[in-house]
This record gives C-alpha cells, sequence and structure tokens, in this order.
C-alpha cells in the first residue's frame, strides 16, 4: 500500500474546514436586483391601489428624468381642466419659442405654424401620445403665461406630493440645450430634469389617483394630428408595450417614457391584470452589453411586471371583526357594564409575496384605557398596525403604514342614578382596602 504523507494527510484534514468557512461566508440570500437580473441604473416597482413597494432597486438617487417629466406637465394641465381654468376647447396662439422648437423634428415634435391656433385637447393627445416637445412648452405657456412661471407651479405640485431630490428646470424633460438658447429664466443652459426612481412612481401612483381618465389618452398606440388637414402628421406612441406594438405586454395602458443623452433610456410604465395594477419605473436601462436602447427599458419593466403579477397577490392580514388574544376588552366607568368587547372594524388587505403572509404581526394600539359610558358601537379606541416581522419590507410609496381601525362591538349605556350609588360606594372601600392592606413598608 502506498504511503500517504503528513503533508497529504494535513491537506485532507484542512478540505472540511474550508468547505465550512466557504458555506459561512457566502451570503444566505442574493441580492433583490440580482434576482431580477435588471440592467438599469434605478427601478423601483408599487401596487397602484395601496401605493405598497413590491421591490426596489437605487430608488433614492437623484436621475434624470428626461421626457417622464410630462407626466407632471399632465397632472397641473388636468389639474387646470378639472379646476375650469382651463377648457379642452380654448385655443392657443403659436408663440416664437413654440414654432422654432417645433421645427426641430430631431426632437418628438408636431410642426406648429407660426400664425396657427391649436386646441389644448389635440396639444394634450400631441404630448401623451407622442411626446411632442413644443406641444408641451404650449400647455405650459397656457396655464402658466410663461414656461418660467410654469416650473414654480411645478416644484408646488412636487412639494404637495411629498417628492423628494427633485429638480425642474423646464417642462418637457429635454436638455436646456435643445431649447435653442430660450430656455427658463434662472436655470443652466445644460440643465435637465431629475429625480429618484421612488419620487418619479410616487408622481405616477397620484397621477392615476387624481386623473384616471388619464389612461384613456396613454393607451393610445397610434393617432394621426390634424387629420385631414395638410398639416398632419403620424403619432405613433413611443410606449411600445402597448397593445399591438413591438414590445406588447398584457395589461399595459400608460404611462410615459424618457430618452435622453443624459437620462438614458427611461420608462413609467403601468398594466393591469385582474383587480391589480402596478406601476414600475426603470432609470438608464441598459442591455447585456452595456448599451442603451428601447428594448432594454421594455424588457427591465418586462421582469418588474413579471415579478409582480407572478409572486404576489393580495391577501387578507387581518379579518374583519379581529379580536387580540390579550386584549379582547377594554375597560367602561358608570356603565351598566364593567367592560366592553373590541375589535378590528375592517379587514386589513396586503400586497403580499404568497409565501410571506405569516411574515406580518398585528400590534394594537390603544387610545384610551378605558371609557366612560355610553359607549356607542363602533366607537373608535384605537388601531391596529401591522408590520413585516421577517425579511425585507419596503414600506410604502407615501410612508404610510398598514392600519386598520379597532372600535367597540356593542354599545354600553350609562347606569342609573341607583347603580351609580353602590358602584361609588363599592369603589370607596376597595380603595381603602387597597390603602390599609395594600401599602407595604419597604422598610419592615
Amino acid at each position: 500500500m502506498k504511503k500517504v504523507s503528513k503533508q497529504t494527510m494535513l491537506s485532507l484534514m484542512l478540505i472540511p474546514m474550508l468547505l465550512l468557512s466557504m458555506l459561512t461566508l457566502a451570503p444566505a440570500t442574493t441580492n433583490a436586483a440580482d434576482d431580477l437580473g435588471l440592467t438599469v441604473d434605478a427601478a423601483i416597482l408599487i401596487d397602484a391601489d395601496t401605493g405598497k413597494i413590491l421591490y426596489e432597486q437605487n430608488a433614492e438617487t437623484a436621475l434624470g428624468i428626461a421626457s417622464m417629466t410630462k407626466m407632471m406637465t399632465e397632472y397641473l394641465l388636468l389639474d387646470a381642466i378639472k379646476e375650469g381654468s382651463v377648457t379642452w376647447d380654448q385655443q392657443y396662439n403659436v408663440t416664437e419659442y413654440t414654432h422654432k422648437i417645433s421645427q426641430n423634428r430631431l426632437l418628438s415634435n408636431v410642426p406648429l405654424r407660426a400664425d396657427g391656433t391649436y386646441s389644448i385637447k389635440e396639444l394634450y393627445e400631441a404630448m401623451a401620445i407622442y411626446s411632442a416637445n413644443a406641444a408641451t412648452i404650449a400647455i405650459a405657456e397656457t396655464i402658466a403665461g410663461t414656461e418660467t412661471e410654469f416650473i414654480k407651479l411645478m416644484n408646488k405640485k412636487a412639494e404637495e406630493l411629498g417628492l423628494e431630490n427633485y429638480k425642474f428646470v423646464n417642462s418637457t424633460g429635454l436638455n436646456n440645450s435643445d431649447l435653442l438658447g430660450m430656455h427658463p429664466a434662472g436655470t443652466g443652459e445644460n440643465d435637465e430634469n431629475v429625480m429618484p426612481a421612488r419620487s418619479v412612481a410616487k408622481l405616477a401612483y397620484h397621477l392615476l389617483k387624481d386623473h384616471p381618465e388619464m389612461l384613456e389618452t396613454a393607451k393610445i398606440p397610434k393617432k394621426v394630428f390634424r387629420e385631414g388637414t395638410s398639416d398632419a402628421i403620424n403619432m405613433s406612441n413611443w410606449n411600445f408595450m402597448l397593445p399591438g406594438l413591438v414590445y406588447a405586454y398584457e395589461g399595459v395602458d400608460g404611462l410615459k417614457t424618457g430618452t435622453t443623452d443624459f437620462a438614458g433610456h427611461t420608462f413609467t410604465g403601468t398594466a393591469k391584470r385582474g383587480d391589480t395594477r402596478l406601476i414600475a419605473v426603470v432609470m438608464k436601462a441598459v442591455d447585456s452589453k452595456g448599451v442603451g436602447s428601447y428594448k432594454a427599458r421594455f424588457d427591465a419593466t418586462a421582469k418588474l411586471f413579471d415579478y409582480g403579477f407572478g409572486q404576489f397577490s393580495k391577501q387578507e392580514i387581518i379579518p374583519a371583526n379581529y379580536k387580540f388574544k390579550d386584549q379582547k376588552t377594554i375597560a367602561v366607568t358608570k356603565g351598566k357594564a364593567d367592560e366592553v368587547n373590541i375589535a378590528v372594524k375592517e379587514p386589513i388587505t396586503v400586497m403580499v409575496k404568497t409565501t410571506d403572509k405569516e411574515a406580518y404581526t398585528p400590534s394594537l394600539v390603544l387610545d384610551t384605557e378605558e371609557l366612560e359610558a355610553g359607549v356607542e358601537k363602533d366607537q373608535v379606541v384605537g388601531q391596529v398596525i401591522v408590520e413585516r416581522t421577517e425579511g425585507t419590507d419596503y414600506g410604502y410609496i407615501d410612508g404610510s403604514e398598514i392600519t386598520a381601525e379597532v372600535v367597540t362591538t356593542e354599545a354600553v349605556e350609562r347606569a342609573g342614578k341607583v347603580s351609580l350609588f353602590f358602584q361609588g360606594i363599592g369603589n370607596f372601600f376597595s380603595n381603602l382596602w387597597n390603602g390599609v392592606f395594600g401599602f407595604v413598608n419597604p422598610t419592615l
């Protein structure tokens, strides 16, 4: 038999230790970004109904947003339409600024005649479908008089919505260098709009909440601008994920693309299947070779939608009338009963992974330890807060918590005078007893 050397024996003894060391040092879970295989600078996926964040990657870093900016311009226009300060059939007279910008066909544009007038409706469609830049500036001028003043409205709305780390320098998302020296006062000649993916998603979330009708325009794949006239031009939606277009994805009906050299290929998309609507944002998407493209941004968005629709569902975490095991009642004074039952009034439903339902734990927060009669049924006495106790919880886009009201399940009438009299006597002797026999001198 061949003799085994001491060196070989030592090596064999070290192998198990080496393997154990490798297992110990290896991460227990892979990074979420690696799981989805996204090649983007930032991304986020949320439930459009509740704002629950299902996934995010570098979502708080301010990046170029390009024409996703136009969601804010749409927001302000639809606000103005709702308020009545602007109407769909209102006519816009072309300015030197919008005329010159509209003639640049290297940008997304519908040409505007120098002496022309256009309805707000057709300018809006050109912006929402074709991302027409001069049409967007025309809308800004209609609402605020000048684009410079319009930026103030953009900033005000962003503050109202709780957006963070944003900078608006124009209404379109173009680089200011494309505005032929006519960029808004107070902004740099090479400035561009920036915002983190989380804020972009919040903007889209509120836009859909406040103006869901905008999807009726956003989902139009193709339309002719000024059809039947010598100015007619075909407008194809840049959202190639819409039905019938090259990267069609089931359920997609919006929202807004964006592309500049600075921002790269960006996209805010929304899709609905059944009763679930998702919002996805990808920023500066590239392919496997590191090259930005339309395909790269839509591929990344499709991965987010596949993840959301495939792995998440709305699940009831807390049912209606849920009672806490350690706190089923709350004390009542001066009533016909000494206590009243309490329960969670409405069920709590959360968008969660199928395997994660048990990771959420409820906790009770009472507003008071006792009530005075008469107590009404469904009287609010506190709330239940549901927190994820295992794994990563990205929270909600608006920073809210998962809560529901805790209420009384029955009424408790005030006791009569005689009952209150005897209750008072009972309380007196109870307090006296506690005072005499419940006191312990710590020195004895």
